[in-house]
């Protein structure tokens, strides 16, 4: 059975803007992607519709978009397949008079609208050679976006038509005037600025201006998406149910590309219900205080009259990569576990002071600190390194969240997962081991495409092996896929 319109979430919010200046763009979750140039507005319609169709197909379903150009504004439903349907088209009132009948009926049932040309006209035939036939009552438009428009001049006159009064002739003449509120003079189209990379950005360093490659305009989407800030705090949570998956390697990674680039403030929280290893991962401040010492001094830190640098007391800040981490309890005489009502009350600690929450887990998705992390988290990120064992309780970890149902189910089909390349295969650097464990991440990703929102690979780095994690000590393909994985959550926000 197929959505109806009714039926198709208004979330992500899309819009489509076409400008009568030759530009366009596409708007996502507050994210602008400029539409490729075309030579009509139509083709500028066609190309938006073309990343639209992307997005549903990245979501696989479909979704809703507000559609904006020159001729008018309204509502489409793309689909994945890449059928278009139209909820609603308005005209702009100048090109309502000028191009539809009066006789055109009032509302418009939604039309199913395929991607194909529309037909040629057929001759239109006079008065004296057939009669008029009754108009359909629910016309289907077959251009893709908007309704094509009646031409005044293909329209037959009345038979009988009645003659007009001077002031119908006279509002008829009248010229159409706008608002000022409707124009400015501010050019509204952002200037693609000139490569930098590659032989590209060579020449316009020498003075030839060069535009930027696909791969660059690629790479400069994905910094646009990790530098937004969003309304409110978010919460990610890195969950995997087998020890040696890449759990801590990722919370940094994640944490330091997102506090690098979007300069929110930014935490990573070892939310293990015993010790973990983050603080062993990371660099040490000038104290020992932990995620319990945090809990102790709650009711201090969530005082209005407490100033916000106090919570430096409590945190270890990491001072190239900009991010703050709250450590496990380290005590080795201590035997305390995390319970769920301590996790809630570090969690409105932490987000009164950061903007971004990014946890780190134990291996027990039955722990209560599991469990009440997943009531907090926004974006679930499955880390699994190309072993079977690892992809294997990977894929327990989505499954046992997906049969709970509500937000954990959804938490599931929206993951990010991310494979990152063995590191046993590497050691040996044999050529025919480099392509095993490639093959192997491979299969793995192919494997998990289908049942989650986005999956990303990571190369081998010996920099996230062993000892602190720095951004700056990775290989620079590192850098560029973990940049790419950082986007794929910021994504889902």
């Amino acid at each position: 059975m197929g959505t109806t319109p009714t039926e198709v979430m208004a979330f992500p919010n899309i819009r489509a803007i076409v400008r009568d200046n030759g530009t366009a763009e596409v708007v996502v979750a507050g994210n602008s992607r400029i539409v490729p140039a075309g030579n009509s507005v139509q083709e500028l319609r066609n190309n938006a519709l073309a990343l639209i169709v992307g997005e549903a197909q990245t979501l696989q379903r479909p979704v809703r978009v507000r559609i904006e150009d020159p001729e008018g504004h309204g509502e489409l439903i793309v689909h994945p397949d890449n059928k278009i349907e139209s909820v609603s088209y308005e005209p702009t009132p100048a090109r309502r008079r000028a191009e539809v009948p009066e006789t055109a009926p009032a509302t418009v049932a939604p039309a199913v609208i395929d991607t194909v040309p529309a037909p040629a006209p057929e001759p239109v035939a006079t008065p004296a050679e057939s009669a008029p036939l009754p108009a359909p009552a629910a016309p289907v438009d077959t251009q893709p976006w908007p309704p094509a428009p009646v031409a005044a001049d293909t329209v037959p006159a009345p038979a009988n038509p009645e003659p007009q009064t001077a002031a119908a002739a006279t509002e008829e003449a009248a010229p159409t005037r706008r608002s000022l509120k409707e124009t400015s003079f501010l050019v509204s189209a952002p200037v693609l600025e000139p490569a930098t990379q590659g032989w590209r950005g060579t020449l316009t360093r020498l003075g030839l201006r060069m535009d930027p490659s696909e791969e660059e305009l690629t790479e400069r989407e994905d910094i646009r998406t990790v530098s937004q800030h969003w309304p409110g705090p978010r919460t990610i949570a890195v969950v995997n149910r087998k020890g040696g998956a890449n759990k801590t390697p990722t919370v940094v990674m994640l944490s330091a590309i997102l506090a690098r680039y979007s300069g929110a403030a930014t935490v990573a929280w070892d939310n293990n219900e015993s010790q973990g290893t983050l603080g062993w991962r990371t660099e040490k401040g000038s104290h020992d205080r932990s995620v319990l010492d945090l809990i102790d001094a709650s009711t201090e830190l969530l005082s209005p009259s407490t100033n916000a640098a106090e919570i430096a007391k409590f945190v270890h800040h990491q001072t190239a990569d900009k991010f703050d981490v709250l450590r496990s309890d380290e005590n080795e005489e201590g035997d305390h576990e995390v319970t769920a009502k301590e996790v809630d009350i570090a969690h409105q600690v932490l987000t009164r002071y950061y903007r971004l929450v990014v946890m780190d887990s134990g291996n027990t998705a039955r722990a209560a600190n599991w469990r009440r992390m997943i009531d907090h988290t926004n974006q679930l990120v499955v880390p699994v390194t190309a072993i079977e064992d690892r992809a294997e309780a990977a894929r327990l970890t989505l499954q046992t969240l997906e049969s709970r149902g509500g937000h954990d189910a959804e938490l599931a089909r929206n993951a990010v997962v991310i494979v990152s390349e063995s590191t046993d295969a590497k050691r040996s650097m044999s050529g025919e081991a480099l392509k095993r464990a490639k093959d192997e991440a491979q299969r793995i990703a192919d494997g998990f495409a289908p049942f989650v929102r986005a999956v990303v690979r990571i190369p081998y780095d010996p920099a996230l092996v062993n000892g602190p994690i720095r951004y700056e000590a990775l290989q620079p393909a590192t850098q560029r896929a973990w940049l790419t994985a950082a986007a794929a959550v910021a994504a889902g926000f």
